[in-house]
């Protein structure tokens, strides 16, 4: 005999599984490794404190 199987837990799994290989696919092409998010960050602080020092403040 054959066992029952719920269709929507097999259509589900089949969902999950497609949309994590999406997901992976996209990581790969789009992501950022952890030191370019950490450079990036301390290029954007540095650029806002050189802001700051030019900054005019009227009284």
């Amino acid at each position: 005999m054959s066992e029952i199987v719920n269709l929507n837990k097999v259509r589900k799994d089949r969902e999950r599984t497609e949309k994590k290989a999406e997901a992976d696919l996209n990581a790969r092409k789009f992501g950022r490794t952890k030191a370019e998010r950490m450079a990036e960050a301390a290029r954007e602080a540095q650029a806002k404190g050189r802001l700051d020092q030019l900054k005019f403040e009227d009284e």
